[in-house]
């Protein structure tokens, strides 16, 4: 998910990735986790690479990988209010 949101701002090499997600949510992705991820979100055609720009690779968010994202960022919220409206609950009647 994280990648898929990285590059649903536009096409991004590994690093750029990498340096996004760090700079979003304080998460570092190492160089296995990143590149195992992107071939796993490519080969569910959910991100694609585009050419090569000298030695780095770029890729993007397809139509498919834009509505998995939508989908799965829906769900995380949907959990998120569920948690914070128990907590809410438990602070009420404690």
């Amino acid at each position: 998910m994280l990648v898929l949101a990285s590059l649903a701002d536009g096409p991004k090499h590994g690093y750029a990735i990498t340096q996004d997600v760090a700079v979003q949510v304080d998460v570092r992705l190492g160089p296995g986790t990143l590149y195992g991820a992107i071939g796993r979100l490519e080969e569910r055609g959910l991100i694609e690479a585009m050419p090569a720009q000298q030695r780095r690779r770029p890729y993007r968010i397809t139509a498919a990988g834009a509505q998995e994202l939508a989908q799965a960022a829906a769900r995380m919220r949907d959990v998120a209010e569920f948690g914070l409206s128990r907590l809410a609950a438990a602070r009420t009647t404690a």
